[in-house]
C-alpha cells in the first residue's frame, strides 16, 4: 500500500525545513570562529529548495533541497594582533554571519516545521475519520 500523496507532500515539506534547521545551527555554532586568512574562514551555508510536483497528483507540489550552497559574502576583518591567528598584518578573518538574521532564519524554519507536522496530523485525522464513517 503506497502512502497517500498529501503525506508526501508534507514529508517533503519537513525534510527540506529540518535540512534549513540543521544548515541554520551550523553558521550559528560557526559564528564566532575566526582564521587566519580569508581563504580559511568558515563559509555560511544556505540550503536552496525547488518544487517538486506529485506524480501520482499534479495538483500537489511538494519542495526539495537543490543543494546547499556556500555564501560568497566577504569575510569580516578584525584587527586583533594579539590573536595566535592573526596574520601578518594583525588581522583576523570571521565568517559573515549575522546572529540575528540567521535566529529569524531559525524561527521560520521551525514555523514552517511546525506547520507540516499539523498538516500530517490533520490529514491522519482525517483518513482515521473517513475508515472509521463505514463502520
Amino acid at each position: 500500500m503506497s502512502s497517500l500523496p498529501i503525506f508526501d507532500v508534507a514529508g517533503s515539506a519537513l525534510q527540506a525545513q529540518s535540512v534549513r534547521l540543521n544548515t541554520i545551527a551550523s553558521n550559528l555554532a560557526n559564528a564566532d570562529a575566526v582564521a587566519g586568512s580569508p581563504e580559511a574562514v568558515y563559509k555560511p551555508l544556505e540550503p536552496l529548495f525547488q518544487a517538486r510536483t506529485n506524480p501520482d497528483d499534479p495538483s500537489l507540489t511538494g519542495v526539495r533541497v537543490r543543494e546547499i550552497v556556500q555564501s560568497d559574502a566577504p569575510p569580516v576583518r578584525r584587527y586583533e594582533p594579539g590573536h595566535p591567528l592573526a596574520d601578518a598584518e594583525g588581522y583576523v578573518y570571521a565568517p559573515a554571519v549575522d546572529p540575528v538574521a540567521q535566529m529569524v532564519n531559525l524561527i521560520s524554519a521551525s514555523r514552517s516545521y511546525q506547520a507540516g507536522v499539523e498538516v500530517i496530523n490533520t490529514a491522519k485525522e482525517l483518513a482515521l475519520a473517513t475508515l472509521s464513517m463505514g463502520r
